[in-house]
């Protein structure tokens, strides 16, 4: 059965964004939390152009090749620019979900269209749109994006997997990686990898 994780760069203070992200501004203040997919002499055979150390790129490739499915919040749709058809992953399809209609479309029920065949758009909630996503998966991973899906989706018990790719940086500000909870999350290490500008935190959700 297919699993959801998410693996998100973030700051020591646990910000995926810097100050002043949006639409045209992609994560404003907080583009060194990529650098490391290009300060290496890897590259990785999921993304193309993507030259990580050879420790990260063990820890990315696996990762991304898990991917059936990436499910976004609008937040990151938007800033991410992917209205224009695109999506996060070179292969895999995009859910996004969303209280805010992309169209006026909806079929089934909850469920539109987005902007290319790659992109679906789920308004019912964060329950149908992970069930979505584990229908168009075949049979791999559900990767979360956002980190108000993220939160969502612990809330509602439905995470596997948290994989933080920590960056050594402070922001101190920007938009954080996990909004409150309504109870504790307890969390299972099953591998810390420490790579040249990041140390890759891979944890189980326990139940």
């Amino acid at each position: 059965m297919s699993k959801v994780f998410t693996a998100l760069s973030v700051s020591v203070d646990g910000y995926i964004t810097g100050r002043d992200p949006g639409a045209g501004r992609g994560l404003g203040e907080g583009s060194m939390l990529f650098d490391w997919y290009f300060d290496g002499d890897t590259t990785s055979r999921e993304f193309d152009g993507f030259r990580l150390s050879e420790a990260s790129a063990r820890v990315f490739d696996s990762l991304a090749s898990r991917v059936g499915v990436s499910l976004a919040g609008r937040n990151t749709y938007d800033d991410s620019g992917w209205i224009d058809g695109g999506a996060p992953h070179p292969t895999a399809p995009l859910v996004v979900v969303s209280h805010r209609p992309l169209d006026s479309s909806v079929t089934p029920p909850g469920v539109s269209a987005g902007m290319s065949e790659r992109q679906t758009l789920v308004t019912s909630g964060i329950e149908d749109a992970v069930a979505v996503a584990q229908k168009l998966a075949g049979g791999k991973d559900v990767a979360l994006m956002g980190g108000g899906v993220v939160s969502t989706a612990l809330a509602a018990g439905l995470v596997d997997e948290v994989v933080l790719h920590q960056i050594p940086i402070l922001l101190g500000g920007g938009r954080s990686f996990f909004q409150e909870l309504p109870r504790h999350v307890n969390l299972r290490l099953l591998e810390a990898v420490a790579a040249p500008g990041v140390t890759h935190l891979h944890y189980e959700v326990v139940r």
